[in-house]
């Protein structure tokens, strides 16, 4: 079973609160503090308040978390925790309640007691988002008493007050974010709705519910997992099929150390490792995720040599072969987390690799002998990804060979641009060879190179690597790229800055955009997580005056179509169906020109949604597919049919 929260027997007061230093230029730099002042970074201010309540159910106290989107994009987090200590703070001389909310590094988790495992390492969330609020208000309650404080853009509207009695324990805090700092002041429901799912299966038994009242329906979603983990790996493998019906739940300690790993294979090529330290999300990896890879690959080697599934002359299976098809969570708790940058997405404590490592080595060895299907069902995987390794490797030699012999290494139909500097040259990627060619006579030969496809390549989310290596469609996207495929790529070779997917925008061109991404997510993904991927935004219409008193005009939408007819009606307007349809002039001004187009930046804000997202789109199952249509058809524009 998933280990529950070990109460802390220690007294949660003034004296655990210690101030590190005082608030300093929050407002003034609030990227050093929350990353960006875009959308990710105004979700991140819920993120750093709904931390410390799941902070408290850490320690064993909290048990329930409610965030309430209201009218106006205002945030409310209320918790049954302890509540914010409110006495006098033997430092500072006010109310700790008053030092939580404006003294930068003020918190309970820098070894004053007050928590044994915490994700807060800077400590700087609520104090941060009292300074980016244009208004926060808290209340607590504890000690018999409902006391309350409010604060405009970080500073204090007066002192804390005693409001009246209460017979419950718990804080609860509303903010607005401040239109001053962000670029964005909207709310995605589903973003918050992943991020605050993740906690609830990390936190097992912890109910989460989130309430979106802004519209004239409420949405809400109430979150409790018991099975922890082990029911966050069956939700990632729900549009998968599993090679195993039971989870693999393993799960040890050492002194004041937790680690819970959870696994389960599915029958698809590909690895998904999600890890967190203290619930933090360590997207960078770390030392836990070192551990678990070095055990399972010699788990996996010793049990097939033990029972003789391989020979003795077989050679050994890479940590790549034992993870096609792993989905596994790994989660790690600790006193004293060391991770690296402001941003904590990469575990450094060495000590959680030796227990991750001997706690793999021993449980799953077990667990293996006394499941023998389930390990032979693994091992046969495993060892079939090894014969597929090899068969990518002997083509990818032949296709070196092969390139060696012609006489030039790049592509025949790419047309290359003259600069050298990856940091100034783009390359379109543009489908068919009718515009192609429009794109090839309309371009800036001096830093943009073309590259036309033709018809629709292969989807990569049903095929292993050897498949890519012999596809005459992405190999030479391979080649001209020039930064490898697969385990080999190396973005730091990449040859151009700017990948734009240049695509018609109707139903085929949305196909080759979709399977494009495939490929990049599960091959070349530095790519995306390093912005070098674009999406061209050619126009939808041309509109041709009636008389002079505007030259033609392009819209991009029909919202953009609309307001141009409202202020000069009657003009003629032609539906572009392609990019062929345009000559090289045309295709300059509206989609290549720097100075004119719209392009957008491909970003992976979450890994496991994205990878998600390509299974159910591309993957086998078409259940999942049409639930996923059926769901969000009512959010498609521009859609040809």
């Amino acid at each position: 079973m998933n280990q529950t929260p070990e109460k802390i027997e220690t007294t949660y007061d003034e004296n655990q609160i210690q101030v590190l230093e005082g608030l300093e230029a929050v407002r003034k730099r609030p990227g050093m503090y929350i990353g960006t002042t875009s959308s990710r970074g105004l979700h991140h201010l819920v993120y750093e308040i709904v931390d410390n309540s799941i902070d408290e159910a850490l320690a064993g106290y909290c048990t329930h978390i409610e965030v309430d989107i209201l009218p106006g994009d205002i945030i409310r987090v209320a918790d049954n925790g302890r509540g914010i200590p409110t006495g006098i703070h033997p430092k500072m001389g006010f109310s700790t309640l008053e030092v939580v909310f404006t003294v930068l590094h003020a918190g309970g988790k820098f070894g004053g007691g007050g928590y044994k495992v915490s994700g807060g390492l800077h400590g700087v969330g609520a104090s941060v988002v009292n300074a980016l609020s244009e208004w926060l208000t808290v209340e607590v309650h504890n000690g018999g008493k409902i006391h309350e404080m409010s604060f405009h853009r970080g500073a204090k509207d007066g002192d804390m007050r005693i409001t009246g009695d209460t017979d419950r324990t718990g804080s609860i805090i509303t903010f607005k974010p401040d239109g001053e700092i962000f670029d964005e002041l909207i709310f995605d429901y589903e973003v918050l709705l992943n991020r605050l799912r993740e906690q609830a299966f990390l936190n097992a038994g912890l109910a989460i519910t989130l309430t979106d009242r802004r519209g004239e329906e409420v949405v809400q979603d109430a979150m409790r997992y018991e099975g922890g983990i082990s029911s966050f790996v069956e939700h990632l493998n729900r549009n998968k099929t599993p090679l195993h019906e039971e989870v693999i739940f393993i799960s040890g300690r050492k002194d004041d150390a937790i680690a819970e790993i959870a696994l389960q294979y599915n029958d698809g090529y590909n690895e998904n490792i999600t890890s967190f330290a203290n619930n933090i999300n360590t997207t960078e990896g770390g030392m836990h995720e070192t551990g678990f890879k070095t055990a399972l690959t010699k788990v996996i080697n010793d049990y097939a040599r033990k029972f003789k599934i391989m020979k003795d002359d077989d050679k050994n299976l890479t940590g790549e072969d034992v993870r096609e098809g792993l989905c596994t969570v790994i989660s790690v708790k600790l006193t004293e987390a060391q991770f690296e940058g402001q941003t904590k997405t990469k575990l450094g404590n060495a000590y959680i690799r030796t227990l991750v490592d001997n706690l793999v080595c021993d449980k799953l060895m077990t667990f293996f002998e006394e499941n023998p299907a389930v390990a032979r069902a693994i091992v046969d995987k495993s060892t079939t990804a090894a014969r597929a390794r090899e068969a990518a490797k002997r083509a990818r030699e032949a296709t070196r060979r092969k390139t060696a012999l012609e006489s030039a290494s790049l592509p025949g139909k790419l047309a290359d641009c003259q600069e050298r500097d990856p940091a100034l040259t783009e390359i379109f990627i543009v489908e068919g060879d009718s515009a192609g060619g429009s794109a090839k006579n309309g371009r800036d030969r001096r830093y943009q190179a073309i590259l036309p496809l033709w018809g629709k390549m292969l989807n990569v989310e049903k095929a292993r690597l050897e498949k890519v290596y012999t596809n005459e469609k992405l190999m030479p996207m391979v080649t001209a790229f020039g930064a490898g495929v697969g385990d080999e790529f190396d973005v730091s070779k990449l040859r151009y800055g700017k990948i734009i997917l240049m695509a018609d925008a109707d139903v085929d061109g949305s196909h080759i955009r979709t399977l494009l991404l495939t490929f990049f997510f599960r091959f070349m993904r530095p790519l995306i997580e390093e912005g070098h991927v674009y999406i061209a935004q050619p126009p939808l219409f041309k509109i041709v005056p009636k008389s002079r008193k505007y030259e033609e005009h392009y819209a991009y939408s029909d919202e953009e179509l609309a307001l141009f007819l409202q202020q000069y009606p009657g003009a003629e307007i032609q539906r572009y169906k392609g990019l062929g349809e345009m000559n090289p002039q045309q295709l300059w001004e509206t989609t290549m020109d720097p100075e004119k187009r719209i392009i957008k930046r491909v970003e992976m804000k979450e890994a496991a949604l994205a990878d998600e997202i390509f299974t159910i789109l591309m993957g086998e199952k078409v259940e999942p597919r049409r639930d996923f249509i059926e769901k969000n058809a009512k959010y498609v524009v521009n859609l040809d049919v």
